[in-house]
């Protein structure tokens, strides 16, 4: 049937799979509070894991399809059976838009697979294969599209971005930290490795669009994050704002801004990852996550409100710290190319710092007035050995960066390479399409 098990790990994927594997033992020490069917909890954890790794690292096309799916069945049990009041709902919505996009995806699939087979008359889903197959624009535009949608659901890419909230709410904190620090890069991986380099001439073309998306979800991210009483729904809108930033500096197109797209893809993982984790903790101690709840949490919490410090200063972009490092290349990157773009997106990195440290000050700082409060313990050993390597790679990946773009960067070139070869192409393959002229080569 032309579907093999073909696999392999590039600068593209090498960290993403990295990150996963780090993210696997610290989710099952999180988990230690569950107390219901543990062993089918475990068991859809490692499934899951399975389904993630498996993408990350699948170079045929059906098999990343089979692992993409196999990622819905154990995500939908971990909300739907552990999680909140709301945990059906939440399950079914996510579940529904996913494979809303992925029928299309596999339909796509299919004809990419086929149209290969007319012009090399070899029936394959390799990806490297189907790299050389010439599309015209309007059937490049059309595939673009079915895997455009698939993936903009997952990242989420606003306005795709409704079923973010409710999954985050009622998730289990592991359930979460897996969303957020691993399931949500499904899609931006997804544009980089299929299709952008897939679909050169309809990436040009449809950046534009995307680009536009991406900044309006990162101002609009930001601004209904500042709205919320609920610590998790905050840091749940705080991640449609950041893989704006990961979106934006994808579809720029060039090497700062993809380069950027996928540390911070790192960067998302690891601050907005730790930022579920503390939350969970605090949950399991004081059972709340409304803001106006906490306040005076220093006094009696002087470690955990420290990590939570790293964590959030992490995710607002300190210098010094991984979330500088993946948005600075990304708007050095979507200067170039997207001016006004960069100069809104930019507000949103001022509208995040807002919206973190009034988080944070009304958690953390002043008057411990509430006997709930004054009773909470620090946090232990167990909890320090789930925060001590994410709080470890922040600071690594914020003052040297350097061993994990270099890493990158042949890939990432390799990937623009090949949409630049078709940019000086794309006016003419537009004017012959709108005074109905195909071009020879079929480009």
């Amino acid at each position: 049937m032309g579907i093999d098990y073909f696999v392999g790990i590039d600068g593209i994927s090498l960290f993403l799979v990295l990150l996963t594997t780090l993210f696997g033992p610290i989710v099952i020490l999180a988990s230690w509070t569950i107390g219901a069917r543990v062993k089918e909890y475990l068991f859809f954890m490692l499934v899951l894991e399975t389904g993630m790794l498996g993408a990350f690292v699948a170079l045929d096309l059906f098999l990343f399809y089979v692992f993409w799916e196999v990622m819905l069945i154990p995500m939908y049990f971990l909300i739907g059976v552990w999680g909140g009041p709301r945990r059906v709902y939440a399950a079914l919505k996510f579940v529904l838009f996913t494979m809303s996009g992925s029928l299309l995806m596999l339909v796509a699939i299919i004809y990419l697979a086929a149209r290969n087979f007319q012009v090399t008359q070899v029936l394959t889903f390799d990806l490297l294969q189907i790299y050389h197959l010439h599309l015209p624009y309007d059937e490049q535009m059309w595939l673009f599209l079915a895997f455009a949608l698939s993936f903009a659901i997952k990242v989420p890419l606003f306005p795709f971005h409704t079923w973010l909230p409710d999954a985050h709410v009622e998730a289990p904190t592991a359930g979460s930290v897996i969303l957020a620090g691993i399931l949500l890069k499904m899609g931006t991986y997804g544009f980089l490795r299929f299709a952008i380099p897939l679909f050169p001439e309809a990436t040009l073309a449809a950046a534009p669009v995307v680009s536009a998306l991406a900044v309006i979800g990162i101002v609009y991210g930001a601004l209904v994050a500042m709205m919320q009483a609920d610590l998790k729904k905050l840091v749940a809108y705080s991640s449609v704002s950041h893989l704006g930033f990961v979106m934006l500096g994808l579809f720029v197109l060039n090497l700062q801004g993809v380069e950027g797209a996928l540390y911070h893809m790192l960067n998302h993982g690891l601050s907005t990852g730790g930022l579920f984790l503390i939350v969970g903790m605090i949950y399991e101690r004081r059972h709340s996550r409304m803001i106006e709840d906490f306040g005076g949490l220093w006094k009696q919490l002087p470690v955990f409100s420290a990590c939570f410090l790293v964590v959030t200063l992490s995710s607002i972009g300190l210098p010094g710290l991984n979330g500088f490092v993946g948005e600075f290349l990304i708007l050095l990157g979507a200067f170039k190319t997207f001016p006004f773009g960069a100069a809104v997106a930019a507000t949103g990195v001022f509208l995040g710092a807002i919206y973190m440290l009034w988080m944070f000050r009304r958690v953390v700082f002043g008057p411990l007035d509430r006997p709930e409060n004054q009773r909470l313990k620090d946090v232990d050993l167990r909890e320090m050995a789930i925060l001590a390597p994410i709080l470890a790679l922040i600071f690594f990946m914020g003052v040297y960066p350097k061993p994990f773009l270099s890493r990158m960067k042949a890939s990432v070139e390799l990937v623009i390479q090949r949409v630049e070869s078709k940019q000086e192409a794309l006016p003419l393959v537009l004017e012959g399409r709108n005074n109905g002229v195909t071009r020879a080569d079929g480009n």
